[in-house]
């Protein structure tokens, strides 16, 4: 008996000892409990954003011709993506039958595009913007119309829905009018700035031009959101507002340059040509009215074919010019009283030495005045009359001209050229070939700039091809012109005008005579070196004015390798005479009605 007493005390005191633990244990996992609810409390919670942002990226300025066309612009690109395994198979052909007609890409391309692979695809990265703004309110007809499903992520188990994204992603360059006037305004390239693609300028002026033309600021919002998700602009919000690049107005008029490149066009099927440029400047103010070559290129198709028309040729193409340097010659003696155009200068009849070198003359003379040295164009004659000029003077004149120089502060790689130094200018022979023309390499814009002097009473324009800037804020900042440089007297300049009026009368180019309009102008002739010597083939040039009672004007032409023929009478003088018939067509030029 006492043996199950014993028993029965001890089952008893077990069933209490396991009563107290799980009496312990509901009192430990309470407190725990608590702390948890404790802890949950006082922690910081992470709650969703209240903020928002919207980002609009600032644009590359313009480029406008002085008649207010726009030559180069950029417009925005959007990015479409969209994860395929979001879209409900059923409804497939309804997505992509309403995305073709917003995008203007067709069903079968997008289709090619959203299988390419399995999850995000890229349906197009040149999203135009005004489709961008259409396919963005389309996103949200898509979620009504159930195109897409929901599907369980399967790391963390949660349902997704992700639909048609719409994202700015970069900026195009544009040039609404092909080809016109390049090489002038050049071209750029791609870059990628913080996963945005934009671009910099590579040639001519959106290379020159690239600081002011880039986009100085993006707009920016950033502040709490209403319940539609919307921006709060108040004290707490931030905003900076969008700063496009400048847009760079141009002193060359759209319709004056067309019609010039047209006609440069058919002259160069013409005569024959590698190329063939022009440049017109006005007199009274200095701008670059048209600047024209007949190789042009596509500044968003450049081909290998139009490597050699990447170059602005009119400043970075040298050449040895030949007898247009011969005025310049005649008004350095001129203007320092070496010479009177009236003095008689033995032509030795087409045929003279210089130590071993033979001058020869196309036109034969015994004796022939100062004057009509450069109305016939006589190689002999100014030879002769050349060596008046000490080294130094012949040196220092050709500087004062501009050559050897930048000849506009607006274009870019501008190859100057070259003079001999007054050492070897001290040279009987190298003083000779000189002075008309060889020995010397100078660009077209310099023989624009230099020949203005005989139409500006001895002193010589800079050419400019910009005119102003317009910021952000649609200021204007005008680009003064650069004061004009005295480089022979009035009297000298007039003089020497007269002498190439009448060159073009009675002399070499006489093609270029237009009934009611003061014309001058001397043609130039020079062979072209390859690998230091002289080839038969040429570069022919007219250079000259053309001028009716309130207007000036300063044209020069070069043509590069003309095939019809090798004298600029029959090449460069045509080409300067058609320029001028435009001229009169577009009301720059009016001649005077005799009766």
């Amino acid at each position: 008996m006492q043996e199950n007493q014993f028993n029965n005390q001890t089952e008893v005191h077990d069933k209490n000892s396991k009563i107290v633990a799980i009496f312990m244990l509901i009192v430990v996992i309470f407190i725990i409990f608590l702390f948890a609810m404790l802890f949950s409390v006082v922690k910081p919670r992470e709650l969703p954003s209240i903020a928002a942002k919207y980002i609009s990226k600032a644009q590359r300025g313009s480029i406008v011709s002085a008649d207010g066309y726009t030559l180069a612009t950029s417009k925005k690109l959007y990015k479409m993506v969209v994860d395929n395994r979001f879209i409900d198979p059923q409804k497939e052909e309804l997505f992509l039958s309403l995305v073709s007609i917003y995008s203007k890409i067709s069903v079968e391309e997008l289709r090619t595009r959203l299988h390419r692979r399995r999850g995000n695809v890229v349906l197009s990265y040149s999203v135009a913007q005004k489709e961008a703004k259409y396919l963005k309110r389309l996103t949200y007809e898509l979620q009504r119309l159930h195109v897409f499903k929901r599907i369980k992520d399967p790391k963390t188990g949660i349902l997704m829905l992700h639909g048609l994204s719409v994202r700015e992603s970069g900026e195009s360059r544009l040039y609404p009018y092909g080809n016109l006037l390049t090489p002038i305004i050049g071209y750029p390239h791609k870059i990628e700035i913080n996963n945005y693609t934009t671009v910099e300028g590579i040639k001519g002026l959106e290379k020159k031009f690239n600081e002011e033309l880039f986009a100085q600021q993006d707009a920016k919002k950033i502040g709490p959101r209403d319940a539609n998700g919307y921006i709060i602009l108040n004290s707490k919000s931030d905003t900076k507002r969008q700063i496009n690049g400048v847009d760079i107005h141009l002193t060359i008029p759209v319709s004056l340059q067309f019609k010039i490149e047209h006609m440069l066009d058919e002259m160069k099927q013409y005569i024959g040509a590698k190329e063939i440029m022009i440049a017109i400047m006005d007199i009274k103010t200095s701008n670059i009215l048209a600047l024209a070559s007949s190789n042009r290129y596509l500044p968003k198709h450049i081909r290998r074919s139009d490597y050699p028309s990447l170059r602005s040729g009119m400043t970075e193409y040298s050449f040895e010019p030949g007898s247009v340097i011969k005025p310049i010659t005649f008004s350095l003696l001129l203007d320092k009283g070496l010479i009177n155009p009236y003095d008689l200068v033995n032509a030795h009849n087409g045929r003279y030495r210089i130590g071993r070198k033979i001058i020869t003359d196309e036109h034969r003379f015994d004796w022939i005045s100062a004057e009509n040295i450069i109305v016939y164009s006589s190689n002999i004659g100014i030879a002769q009359l050349a060596q008046k000029l000490s080294g130094y003077e012949f040196y220092q004149g050709l500087l004062d001209f501009g050559f050897a120089q930048k000849s506009t502060p607006d274009l870019i790689y501008e190859r100057k050229g070259s003079i001999p130094d007054q050492t070897r200018l001290n040279n009987e022979l190298y003083k000779a070939t000189t002075s008309y023309g060889y020995g010397l390499r100078v660009n077209l814009m310099q023989l624009i700039r230099a020949y203005s002097v005989f139409n500006n009473n001895g002193a010589m324009l800079t050419p400019r091809i910009v005119d102003y800037f317009v910021d952000a804020k649609g200021k204007k900042e005008y680009i003064p012109p650069q004061e004009p440089l005295q480089v022979i007297k009035p009297s000298t300049a007039q003089r020497v005008k007269k002498v190439l009026i009448k060159t073009v009368l009675k002399g070499t180019g006489k093609k270029a005579i237009t009934p009611g309009l003061e014309i001058g102008g001397k043609t130039g002739t020079a062979h072209k070196v390859e690998k230091g010597k002289y080839i038969s083939k040429y570069n022919t040039t007219f250079m000259g004015f053309a001028n009716d009672a309130k207007h000036r004007y300063t044209i020069g032409v070069v043509v590069i390798e003309p095939t019809i023929s090798q004298f600029a009478s029959k090449t460069a003088v045509p080409t300067f005479k058609k320029a001028v018939e435009i001229m009169i067509e577009e009301g720059y030029l009016h001649p005077q009605i005799i009766k």
